[in-house]
């Protein structure tokens, strides 16, 4: 197989690009780095045809007779298959940038083996005019001053022969000299002893007054007031589904507690009954029981009065009819 490729990159640039293996890794596509392990080692996917294969392994790229020599070797991630590469790649000069030129073949069996040559083939070409665009653009950019410094430094500790490595030496700046005394003038003794017994008293009175000025915040500072326990922040445990068991609870309370105010009992038969109410799915009561509607009363009230009225009416007929048939 044979292929070529233009980038519009000097040649220059790219034996720079080619001669560094972290620049040719970044130019893989799609090359996922082992993390331990050399640069242009790790998990590559091709996709050939209508499948994608991974692959595992590593490759080399070195340089031969001014071209350069790619050799690499990979198995699959998820089966028995692998791949053995064999590339060789010129550099030749073109007008605005460079031309790579492509030439060798590879061996598969495997998955890749299976499918057809075209594709297989088309799959190649798609991967190394991506590596080739990569490389230019990798090649083109210019490189993080980290690594120039590195390799500065490295430079710079392999001198050549004949020629000795200058070191540079920095002024030593020698300590400032205290002031001395004045020869000749030298304190009075009666004046130096009375400087110093008033050093040390003056230690000791500050060495008296830490201790005093510790103490003072822990006795100036009044024990709070323990404040009345109430009967109802009391620990409640919660409900039960029993009633026997809410009255056993309860008995058990009394023994333990004695006789509880009006007010803990109450509150404890309003929280036992609470619950049995909860538990029968009573309805509530008080302002949240619910409100009759309008319409629900006007048809008994109605039938209070009607039907007396009715009857009322019905025996006035028949009493003023008895008495116009008397006249008659």
């Amino acid at each position: 197989m044979e292929l070529e490729v233009f980038v519009p990159v000097p040649e220059a640039e790219l034996r720079r690009a080619l001669g560094d293996p972290e620049r040719v890794a970044r130019s893989v596509p799609g090359l996922q780095r082992a993390a331990d392990g050399e640069p242009l080692e790790g998990r590559l996917k091709v996709r050939i045809g209508g499948h994608t294969i991974t692959y595992r392994g590593s490759a080399k790229v070195a340089a031969r007779g001014g071209a350069y020599a790619i050799e690499g070797e990979a198995a699959e991630a998820r089966g028995s298959g692998s791949v053995q590469l064999a590339l060789k790649l010129r550099l030749v000069a073109a007008e605005g940038g460079t031309t790579l030129a492509f030439s060798g073949g590879a061996k598969a069996d495997g998955r890749a083996a299976e499918a057809e040559d075209a594709a297989v083939e088309s799959a190649a070409r798609r991967l190394l005019t991506r590596f080739a665009e990569r490389l230019g653009e990798v090649a083109a950019t210019p490189r993080a001053p980290e690594a120039v410094a590195e390799s500065e430094a490295a430079a710079e500790t392999e001198p050549s022969v004949g020629t000795e490595a200058s070191v540079e030496t920095e002024p030593v700046v020698a300590p400032e000299a205290e002031p001395a005394e004045a020869p000749g003038i030298e304190p009075a003794a009666g004046e130096k002893a009375e400087a110093e017994a008033a050093a040390d008293a003056q230690a000791e009175a500050e060495a008296e007054a830490r201790p005093e000025a510790e103490a003072a915040p822990e006795e100036d500072v009044p024990e709070a007031p323990e404040e009345p326990t109430s009967v109802f922040d009391t620990e409640v445990p919660p409900p039960s589904l029993d009633r026997g068991y809410d009255e056993q609870l309860a008995d058990e309370v009394d023994e333990v507690f004695g006789e509880l105010p009006t007010e803990a009992a109450h509150a404890r038969r309003t929280m036992i009954g609470r619950s049995a109410e909860e538990v029968d799915h009573a309805p509530p009561r008080g302002r949240y029981a619910p409100v009759p509607a309008p319409d629900s009363g006007t048809a008994s009230d109605t039938l209070r009065w009607v039907a007396p009225a009715a009857a009322l009416v019905v025996a006035s007929a028949i009493v003023v009819g008895r008495v116009l048939r008397r006249r008659r």
